[in-house]
């Protein structure tokens, strides 16, 4: 509790603090993704009563808040009362969805845990301690696991059969007879130190793989015979109501699951007319279809091997950074680099991601490529992922967002995926103005990576709302996008496993472009691009509706 003979915005910022402490030490996983290390030899606790504790201390600081009167705050820290407020009232909402039974999907969950290891530092003996102290409360974390997914299937909580039959071969990665080719020993394999080698070589055979074996037994052998065999969220207890609040949450606006169905028709309508123009202009004289259909098999468009597609990111990223301050007056400090996706989630998993840099500043923030099936990456998309994972997408607003000192944490590291995925995908478009896409098939791989995303609307709310099989999303994105087939395979899937988190990138995007345009119309020639997007990304991201006043304040000061 904080001191109540504090100001009250001393009490405002306490209350920050403490709770952020508490999120660190509840999830140290999460703490580790920011840079928080002093969590990093720790595991989440996944217990029914740490997950009730967790609710309580919510409501409880709920309760402390709106004790401390806005009116008694300055404006900056109002924005940030408001904030909070938001985000508290959230994820105490949430906690009657059991959203902890859900986390296991086909590309995140115990059997990647050895990626973990790429978000810790690792430059000193002390910081490979670290981590094998970690690795030995691996097994009791796992035991959990089983636990909890035990718990969630008794009461109608699970993940789709079909799904979590993917993440089988990803276990049996980990279960190895030589401990050397164990994915958690790659961390070990370069160092000098055979003392260290020696301890983890022991602890994965000792412990690491009998209790991988374990949970995969169970995994196979009671979780998945409980897993229900639809797809959509709302077969689930409670399941339409969840969505409902996972719309709210990841778009941060009122739309229904049909209103998002209804706009995703307009958009690929609207995009396929551009796609169809662009057609005509290259002078294909066959149909949209057998234009698909030669993008995906023509070698021409594809990489040979894994080293040349990396590469070509590479120098994708290089190209684009000099042209920045054309569009930007601030740019971040924080450096990014490119890495291939591990082994172990890449069959699984999207063309690429990006993960931020640290707090502390020893991690860097890396635009993750995906390298598994070079011939089934094309070319003409690498410009287009890259202005949306790297700059001006996700690295430039997410770095700069936590170099905002000034910001409470909970602000620099805010989560509003409407805003942070609305924001790269309308750097996508940004691109056009960074002089990309002069080839026109790289213009085309601009409009498929729009209408990939007007896809999400109508796939994301067609699986879960209204009863669409998992062949028939494929068979419509396949028919209105030229994605080749283990993409769109593995992009279905996400939406079944995550629901509603795609639908925020498009409607962001629309919020971005309208309130652009709304500025630009407003101001005239007294319009400044530059300064624009200085405001809209200072302060970090935003709820949308919360971006949209913003806006509006910056057209009448200016």
């Amino acid at each position: 509790m904080t001191n109540d003979t504090a100001s009250p915005g001393m009490r405002l910022h306490a209350l920050f603090d403490a709770t952020w402490a508490r999120d660190m030490a509840a999830d140290p996983l999460l703490a580790t993704y920011y840079g928080e290390t002093a969590y990093n030899a720790l595991w989440p606790d996944l217990s029914a009563a740490a997950r009730e504790r967790r609710h309580a201390a919510d409501r409880a600081a709920l309760a402390e808040l709106q004790g401390i009167a806005p009116e008694d705050l300055s404006a900056a820290d109002q924005l940030n009362r408001r904030l909070f407020e938001r985000e508290l009232q959230g994820r105490i909402a949430l906690h009657r969805f059991r959203p902890e039974a859900y986390a296991i999907t086909a590309r995140e969950g115990p059997q990647s845990l050895n990626e973990l290891v790429e978000l810790m530092p690792m430059d000193s003996r002390a910081d490979i301690e670290t981590w094998l102290q970690r690795l030995r409360g691996l097994p009791a974390y796992l035991a959990q696991y089983t636990d909890l997914l035990r718990e969630c299937a008794a009461q109608g909580h699970t993940q789709p059969r079909m799904l979590m039959e993917r993440v089988l071969p990803q276990l049996d990665m980990q279960i190895v007879d030589d401990p050397a080719q164990s994915p958690f020993y790659s961390a070990f394999a370069g160092l000098a130190d055979q003392d260290l080698q020696q301890q983890a070589h022991a602890l994965i055979a000792a412990a690491l793989v009998p209790a991988y074996r374990a949970f995969r037994e169970f995994f196979a052998n009671d979780y998945l015979p409980a897993c229900r065999d639809s797809l959509g969220i709302s077969d689930t207890p409670d399941g339409l109501a969840f969505y409902a609040n996972r719309i709210a949450h990841h778009t941060s606006t009122d739309f229904s699951a049909d209103d998002i169905h209804q706009l995703g028709l307009a958009e690929v309508a609207r995009i396929t007319a551009a796609m169809q123009e662009l057609l005509d202009e290259l002078g294909f004289e066959g149909s949209k279809h057998e234009f698909f259909d030669w993008l995906r098999s023509d070698p021409r468009f594809y990489y040979a091997d894994a080293e040349q597609l990396f590469a070509a990111y590479v120098m994708t990223s290089k190209q684009i950074e000099p042209e920045l301050p054309k569009l930007f007056g601030k740019l971040p400090r924080t450096p990014y680099g490119v890495r291939p996706i591990p082994a172990t989630s890449a069959p699984n998993t999207t063309a690429a991601y990006y993960s931020g840099p640290s707090a502390d500043g020893r991690r860097a923030g890396y635009y993750y490529v995906n390298l598994y099936r070079p011939e089934m990456r094309p070319r003409y998309e690498i410009e287009v992922l890259t202005t949306h994972e790297a700059v001006p997408g996700h690295h430039l607003q997410i770095a700069l967002a936590q170099e905002q000192g000034e910001l409470p944490k909970f602000r620099r590291f805010a989560g509003y995926n409407g805003y942070i995925e609305g924001w790269a995908l309308y750097a996508e478009q940004l691109g056009y103005e960074l002089g990309l896409y002069q080839d026109p098939y790289s213009r085309f791989g601009q409009l498929s990576y729009d209408i990939w995303r007007a896809l999400r609307l109508v796939l994301d709310t067609g699986l879960h709302t209204q009863g669409w099989s998992r062949e028939q999303a494929i068979s419509y994105f396949r028919d209105h996008a030229p994605k080749t087939q283990v993409d769109i395979a593995n992009e279905v899937d996400r939406y079944i496993g995550w629901p509603g988190q795609a639908l925020s990138y498009k409607i962001g995007q629309l919020q971005m472009l309208a309130l652009r345009a709304r500025a630009e119309a407003a101001l005239g020639e007294a319009f400044d691009l530059r300064a624009y997007h200085d405001m809209i990304l200072d302060g970090g991201a935003l709820p949308l509706d919360m971006l949209a006043d913003k806006v509006q304040a910056w057209i009448a000061q200016h």
